[in-house]
């Protein structure tokens, strides 16, 4: 099994594995939700970073120790470790943030003090509205902002282009850094379509493009540990540690450039939509 997407970590299982996964103890899980702007998904307690997940979002606890919680991501399925002091109750959400970022504020007024800075993706729940404010438990957001969840933008591509300059970062899911896969996760996500975290995984979804096809604006350009999505038959954007930022290119020069690195060529083309 996937252990990012195993839901089990040698000290606790979910009851959902009970013959698949030995473990000294099995658990319905526990509802939660991300209570912090920008919450990194470790590989173990003060471990590695694999992903990150954003205000509002869904999780179910598996285990809590010395601290730190083990759980999984509701959007994707991806398994990890939080700090304890992350996570908060369960909170049914309504809207989400379709801008690349915003505030959440004490108060309905520009002049009012920013509690939080929110990235697209975030979830929250609006409970009512003072003139152009859309009213949360936590504070105060535009509400010119947000979307109700399942009023979905419609293209991937254009949602990416909206977080062009984004620093890289590894493992980032946020307009203050992202990478390759984060980028391409959270554009379809803004349009209503699940994609998993990594790449490797990624390039398992929708149907294989025939090699030497014209590829279409929003497929997926996979090479070994990287993602990009085609904005034209002769362009893309991606996440990339080669500036450090998210880019446009033109899809020959970046096969060349990647290829002179000694990276290889393109191993997947790949059509979600």
């Amino acid at each position: 099994m996937d252990r990012r997407l195993t839901p089990a970590n040698g000290r606790a299982a979910l009851e959902t594995l009970r013959g698949l996964v030995d473990a000294p103890l099995y658990t319905k899980g526990e509802p939660a939700r991300v209570a912090l702007p920008v919450a990194d998904l470790l590989k173990a307690p003060d471990g590695a970073r694999d992903r990150q997940l954003l205000w509002g979002e869904a999780v179910t606890v598996i285990d809590r120790h010395a601290g730190w919680a083990f759980l999984q991501a509701a959007k994707d399925g991806y398994c990890g470790y939080l700090p304890e002091a992350a996570l908060a109750a369960p909170q049914e959400s309504s809207h989400w943030v379709a801008t690349p970022g915003t505030h959440l504020y004490d108060g309905p007024k520009v002049q009012h003090r920013e509690r939080a800075a929110l990235s697209l993706g975030a979830r929250v729940q609006v409970i009512g509205q003072t003139g152009t404010w859309a009213e949360t438990p936590d504070g105060f957001v535009p509400a010119q902002h947000l979307r109700a969840l399942g009023d979905w933008l419609a293209d991937p591509a254009t949602v990416a282009q909206s977080l062009l300059h984004t620093p890289y970062l590894w493992g980032g899911n946020s307009r203050a850094g992202i990478d390759c896969s984060g980028l391409a996760q959270l554009a379809f996500q803004a349009c209503g379509l699940a994609l998993p975290g990594d790449s490797d995984l990624q390039a398992a979804c929708g149907t294989a493009i025939p090699a030497g096809a014209p590829l279409q604006r929003n497929d997926l350009i996979f090479w070994k540990g990287h993602v990009a999505l085609a904005l034209s038959p002769d362009r893309m954007i991606h996440a990339t540690a080669a500036v450090m930022a998210v880019t446009e290119e033109d899809i020959p020069a970046a096969i060349a450039r990647i290829r002179a690195a000694g990276e290889g060529e393109p191993t997947h083309f790949r059509r979600i939509l």
